[in-house]
């Protein structure tokens, strides 16, 4: 099956300038820094308990995203990949590409109790491209497309020549055997993660400079396929954008916040030029995890407005009975995000001016199909679905944005592109596509 990511980013490529195909990615690759944390807290914890959720559950909450088929990326650890990838064959027949963690600097090490990354960070890696590809060292040729042949690598500069310089000659030999393997990757490029002697306001700059400069080098057999960036707001995005339209912007989405933070960090970043989003705690610490990638993908295909989304997200977690983290007020604020990946150094993103408070809107918000408690509650599968491996049952019907229409592959007597069992192929649809599917949807006319 053709992966979404690819045919988007030749769609890209062709049309930078007025292309509105836009990446979407869940970095579900968290236990290569935070470990047991990863997954995030169990609801079964009690006061003063630390108690996570479990490794199984982490991957579980993968398997559902990819099946719901609104991302186009799964970034996953080495061991994680191997296990979904290659044990389970789930992105065998899906759109959505398996990537994992290339490397894991020292900047990202967070240990309770560790100190690591309070310290300038060191270039550090732990997986193989080898068990990536093949699963094992040593792939023969024929072996390298089994599994994963897409990686995150990233850079930390701290305006320290020594150490700027052993990360520069790391990534040169990462790019040196990625390129002999066949093997992609998309470079993640952090803040600094301690002082650095540069202004607040030079910052952006410097860091874009870094990037155009460390790649001015490099032929395009070894360029990243797109770029994994703090956004520091329209100017440093526009003159990145506007330098190399072919170089592929792309936001991470650092601390989890609001879910307007997270909505609006979307919306204006694809206003100034990004073409990709990766959310890794944003979407793991979300109440509904499937419903928040399903409003993640409805802002980028411009079906909806930050405000409005963060609105009906709250009327479909009470639709679902799931009690909200914060207030509808409280999550509609705007707040200071904490971009880098340990949430210890503070970015203001320039804000939009604040909503007025106002009433639900009238129109109904967009219906949402999402995991609901299993009959039995001890997640084995029921007649009608399928279990998760955590008390949830996952209907059999698709876990995806829609009122199934009369005939499967239309809406609004338009036929758009579906899936063997009948399904929105959300992968194969152009924005104007998904667009027009959601307005028919809605009821919204042509």
């Amino acid at each position: 099956m053709q992966k979404s990511l690819d045919r988007k980013l030749a769609a890209i490529h062709a049309d930078p300038y007025n292309c509105r195909e836009f990446i979407l990615a869940d970095a579900k690759d968290a236990d290569m820094a935070l470990g047991l944390g990863a997954p995030g807290q169990s609801p079964e914890l009690h006061a003063g308990e630390v108690r996570f959720k479990t490794l199984e559950q982490y991957r579980e909450q993968m398997r559902l995203i990819t099946r719901q088929g609104l991302v186009d990326i799964m970034l996953m650890s080495a061991s994680s990949n191997y296990a979904l990838t290659f044990g389970e064959r789930l992105f065998a027949d899906s759109h959505v590409t398996p990537a994992i963690r290339a490397n894991d600097t020292t900047d990202i090490h967070l240990a309770r109790g560790a100190s690591y990354a309070a310290e300038a960070a060191l270039p550090f890696r732990t997986a193989s491209l080898d068990h990536a590809m093949c699963g094992h060292l040593d792939c023969k040729p024929e072996e390298r497309s089994l599994g994963a042949n897409l990686g995150l690598y990233s850079v930390t500069f701290n305006n320290d020549l020594r150490r700027d310089i052993e990360t520069l000659e790391r990534f040169h030999a990462f790019r040196e055997e990625a390129e002999r393997k066949g093997f992609r990757y998309f470079l993640e490029v952090f803040d600094p993660n301690v002082a650095t002697g540069i202004a607040p306001e030079t910052l952006p700059h410097y860091l874009n400079d870094m990037i155009t400069r460390m790649l001015a080098g490099v032929a395009p057999a070894g360029r990243p396929v797109f770029l994994k960036i703090v956004y520091h707001g329209p100017r440093a995005m526009e003159e990145l954008v506007r330098f190399d339209p072919h170089l592929v912007a792309g936001i991470l989405g650092g601390s989890s916040g609001t879910t307007r933070d997270a909505f609006q960090l979307l919306h204006d970043a694809q206003k100034y030029g990004a073409k990709v989003a990766l959310f890794g705690r944003k979407i793991n610490h979300a109440e509904n995890q499937l419903a928040f990638v399903q409003f993640l993908r409805l802002i980028v295909d411009g079906v909806i407005q930050p405000v409005d989304a963060v609105k009906a997200y709250h009327a479909v977690l009470g639709k679902l009975g799931i009690a909200p983290t914060r207030s509808l007020e409280d999550d509609l604020k705007v707040t200071e995000q904490s971009m880098s990946y340990a949430g210890g150094k503070a970015v203001t993103v320039p804000p939009t001016s604040p909503p007025a408070p106002a009433p639900a809107p009238a129109s109904p918000a967009p219906s949402i199909v999402a995991a609901q408690p299993s009959a039995n509650g001890n997640g084995k599968p029921s007649a009608n679905g399928t279990a998760n491996g955590n008390g949830w049952h996952v209907p059999s019907r698709p876990l995806v944005t829609e009122s199934r229409p009369s005939r499967e592959n239309e809406v609004g007597g338009r036929a758009f592109a579906v899936t063997a069992d009948g399904r929105p192929d959300f992968g194969k649809m152009t924005p104007n596509d998904r667009l027009a599917y959601h307005r028919a949807r809605l009821g919204l006319g042509g």
